[in-house]
């Protein structure tokens, strides 16, 4: 009988330091892609005197692109599973014109008419779900004929005209946190919010330990996860400071506190529960999945009709901050909505991406394209440079992987919870013929 000596690694210094910045066993995956949204931040910050980092810069970056972000949580998940959306830009549009001429015509009050909103988004999303799901039509098609669908549609029931929203409704997109009646000089609510965030953090680092403690793995030493919490805190906390002192009458955005409970909610659904690792698991091998008992149409058929549920949330934040609803609404919404996730770490192939990556990705865009716009860049310029930022994310990663080395993107973003299905950035070969209820990724070329 032989024995096997395992090599231990070494820790400390150099090693122990990586696991502060996402190697080892830390769960914080994202710090490079956080790494160069923080660099082009600090590039602006100094080449416009200050302006990138002042409060009301941040609140109107949050609220010019909480809906896209929005959409990027959705559009993580469809591109997972080796699809893609091109619809969400019309589906938001046409949701918004429903949503304000129920408000502005038909009577409807604000909240049944969020409502409506929402089932509408459902039920296209059910539409388009049912026809890349059970007839097996590529989603891009599908998705594509919804763009013009859904676009038309929008320009038919608004006439293509614009509709206006009541003030009451405008809170949605353009709202704030509400002032407290005590006499101190920042917004209460954003400073609480800060220090939830906060809060989470520990737990977030204090749960990671205790697992890793309950299953004997390596864990990063005490020092180096205190001051992981210590400058993520410290960040957080700034980040809340900036947004509760800005003009009077101003705070955090409603619609950034609609982003940040869905950012919630799907980080969890995506990295806890059942449905979340089936996602991955189709995404990365269908077969395999399906093998495994995974009802891989099911899946497909519910991610798209989220897609379109989160399309109708952002359309409908939208018309609240413009205060109406018009024929060009969310033209161009689905580009950013892809870029922010390819940029955010996902993978052309499926099976790689997480929620907080698309949204780190979607600050680099929003702060990237609110940079040069302050520095007075022309909108051709601004056009030129998000297109070559995209290009260059995923042709880095490309390249890496032909020459043999690792996925850049794919160490950065990979999922490596204990017993999940393996996930692999190959596409599946899937038989083409036979009765199985699985089916082939309806984007990819059979075999």
């Amino acid at each position: 009988m032989s024995t096997e000596t395992v090599p231990t690694k070494s820790s400390g210094g150099i090693a122990d330091l990586k696991k502060m910045f996402g190697g080892g066993t830390s769960s914080l995956r994202q710090f490079g892609i956080l790494a160069s949204l923080i660099a082009i931040i600090l590039i602006f910050q100094i080449w416009t005197g200050g302006t990138t980092l002042s409060p009301q810069n941040l609140i109107n970056v949050v609220s010019q692109q909480s809906y896209i972000l929005i959409l990027a949580i959705g559009m993580v998940m469809v591109i997972i599973m080796g699809h893609i959306d091109l619809s969400v830009g019309s589906v938001a549009a046409f949701v918004g014109i429903i949503v304000a001429k129920s408000m502005n015509e038909w009577n409807v009050p604000w909240p049944f008419a969020i409502a409506i909103g929402l089932v509408v988004g459902a039920l296209v999303g059910a539409w388009q779900g049912f026809w890349v799901a059970y007839v097996g039509v590529p989603a891009f098609i599908v998705t594509l004929a919804g763009m013009l669908i859904f676009r038309g549609g929008n320009q038919w029931i608004g006439q293509s005209t614009t509709t206006p929203v009541p003030p009451e409704y405008s809170y949605i997109g353009s709202g704030y946190l509400p002032e407290l009646p005590i006499a101190v000089d920042f917004n209460v609510l954003t400073m609480l919010l800060g220090l939830i965030g906060v809060a989470w953090i520990v737990y977030n680092e204090w749960r990671l330990r205790r697992q890793q403690a309950k299953i004997g793995a390596d864990s990063a030493p005490v020092w180096v996860s205190g001051v992981k919490v210590v400058i993520l805190s410290a960040a957080i906390l700034w980040a809340a400071w900036l947004f509760a002192t800005g003009r009077p009458g101003t705070s955090f955005p409603i619609s950034g506190v609609i982003l940040l409970v869905l950012v919630v909610i799907y980080s969890f659904v995506t990295n806890r529960t059942v449905f979340g690792r089936h996602i991955y698991a189709v995404g990365g091998n269908r077969l395999a999945a399906a093998l495994s008992g995974v009802k891989d149409r099911r899946i497909d058929f519910f991610v798209m009709m989220n897609m379109s549920v989160l399309a109708a949330i952002a359309g409908m934040i939208y018309v609240g901050r413009a205060t109406a609803s018009g024929p060009q609404d969310g033209n161009g919404w689905e580009l950013d909505a892809i870029a922010a996730v390819f940029i955010g770490g996902a993978a052309v192939s499926g099976g790689i991406g997480t929620v907080i990556g698309s949204i780190i990705g979607g600050l680099v865009m929003a702060f990237l394209n609110n940079g040069l716009q302050l520095i007075g860049a022309g909108a051709d310029s601004v056009s030129i440079t998000k297109g070559l930022v995209l290009l260059l994310a995923v042709a880095v990663d490309v390249m890496s992987k032909r020459r043999g080395g690792p996925s850049i993107i794919g160490l950065l973003t990979r999922r490596r919870d204990r017993g999940a299905v393996v996930v692999t950035d190959v596409p599946a070969v899937i038989p083409t013929s036979g009765t199985n209820e699985s089916s082939q990724p309806a984007d990819l070329p059979k075999v």
